[in-house]
């Protein structure tokens, strides 16, 4: 029997996927390290088990004692797999600009999760960094951890990510993109594939209200540059002892837009299902592709998996919320517009002359008719006249049923405008649709125009 002792044995060796309609035009051939298929779905995994290992060998913390971590909920998942697995607690803080489902999971596997505010200095006694410093000191056989300054994180991806990527991309790799928070990833990848070739270019991703750029270009710690960001992963307001920015060519600011559109776009078109710096890395690239020529081989690390974001990122109405959709036009936008409209219809056995009156004194030009409340047929002004012109005035007493064209189409409110093609056309010239309350709304060629 092929088995494992446990989770943690799973972690790593991580495949290499190729991507194809995101980078159709960057002339490089570009291989995703996809870290998803991590037990904990996420790159973190491995410096977790691996400061939490280092921490037992030094004797930072005895069994039955408590890890205490400050995460934007990756690290936290990793460490929270490892302490199950060894008998530990967890006490995680986190900023409150992570997703709900960040938290939800980490106390779905037994952590302690208190959230911090996001804007405020890192030495604020308020915030995450602080909060979990002082708690490690008020907790008996407690290890804060701190995945900022702990070397054991860029060890982690030395002795293995980099490894992995050589070994997969048989040495050919010649650039490495990797969004960069806590710099464990791109400074432990980056050193081991540098002492394996000394001309590979690593390229960090950084996002804008993060210090990285300009300290890297400048060696200035510049706090103007600090503000805050929606990019969840990437970027820091402090200058965490993991970064070495000696092993990084070059840092690429990715906006937040720009990073949501993209790890949208991996989902839809390469199936893959990623979190936000995923996809502010893919934007990096594209950004980056005239830098790119045929032959070079990219490989770009995609940390963690879009689960966290569902309620954000691969969120419609999120996304519209802070610009990030362009507002597509739906029929729920037309109605909003006719709030004020009287929705008219007529009854099968109405007489031609009464049909006549309603549309004449609300200048209506078309009309549901109904029988028992359901909408069995429709009358345009163009139909009523041309009977009235053929036929002698002792028949505009005839019910409007013998007259009346198909029913107008019923389409639900949250159809685009766009999509109303399949509907409206010459023989049908409107449709009905509800607004949130249940009210009917028939909606004209002419509302569709007026809306546009």
């Amino acid at each position: 029997m092929k088995y494992f002792e446990n989770v943690l044995q799973t972690i790593g060796n991580t495949p290499l996927v190729k991507l194809n309609k995101t980078v159709s035009d960057v002339p490089a051939l570009v291989l995703a390290k996809v870290e998803t298929y991590n037990p904990g779905h996420s790159i973190k995994d491995r410096m977790a088990l691996k400061m939490v290992e280092d921490a037992e060998k030094q004797g930072k913390i005895k069994p039955g004692g408590t890890f205490i971590e400050c995460t934007s909920g990756n690290t936290g998942m990793g460490i929270a797999l490892a302490a199950a697995v060894k008998g530990y607690k967890c006490i995680f803080t986190t900023s409150d600009k992570q997703s709900k489902e960040k938290v939800d999971m980490l106390r779905a596997v037994g952590a302690e999760v208190i959230v911090c505010p996001t804007n405020v200095e890192p030495n604020d006694p308020r915030s995450y960094y602080s909060v979990a410093e002082r708690l490690s000191k008020e907790i008996p056989n407690s290890c804060w951890l701190n995945q900022y300054d702990n070397p054991s994180n860029a060890m982690a991806h030395y002795e293995s990510t980099g490894p992995e990527i050589w070994k997969q991309t048989d040495g050919k790799i010649t650039h490495l993109v990797v969004g960069v928070g806590t710099g464990g990833t791109v400074s432990g990848t980056s050193k081991y594939l540098k002492e394996k070739n000394p001309n590979i270019k690593v390229w960090g991703i950084d996002t804008y209200g993060s210090v990285f750029k300009k300290y890297h270009e400048t060696g200035v710690f510049d706090e103007s540059e600090i503000y805050p960001y929606i990019t969840e992963g990437i970027g820091e307001d402090i200058l965490p002892k993991n970064v070495d920015f000696s092993v990084i060519d070059h840092f690429e600011k990715v906006s937040d837009k720009d990073g949501a559109l993209a790890a949208r776009r991996l989902a839809k078109e390469e199936g893959l299902l990623l979190g936000y710096s995923a996809g502010s890395a893919l934007a990096g690239i594209i950004q980056l592709k005239d830098q790119l020529k045929e032959g070079d081989v990219v490989v770009v690390i995609f940390h963690d998996h879009g689960s966290r974001y569902v309620g954000k990122i691969f969120n419609d109405d999120w996304m519209r919320e802070r610009g990030f959709l362009e507002e597509e036009l739906s029929v729920k936008n037309i109605i909003n517009r006719l709030k004020n409209q009287r929705f008219m219809t007529v009854n099968k056995d109405n007489s031609v002359k009464e049909t006549l009156k309603i549309m004449q004194e609300n200048d209506i030009s078309q009309l549901p008719v109904v029988e028992n409340g359901e909408y069995i047929g429709s009358i345009r002004d163009t139909k009523l006249l041309e009977y009235i012109l053929k036929n002698p005035m002792e028949h505009l007493d005839s019910s409007i049923d013998k007259i009346m064209e198909a029913a107008f189409p019923v389409v639900d409110s949250s159809i685009s405008i766009k999509e109303l093609n399949k509907y409206i056309s010459k023989d049908s010239p409107a449709v009905i649709s509800k607004d949130i309350n249940g009210q009917d709304y028939i909606i004209t060629q002419y509302d569709i125009i007026q809306a546009m």
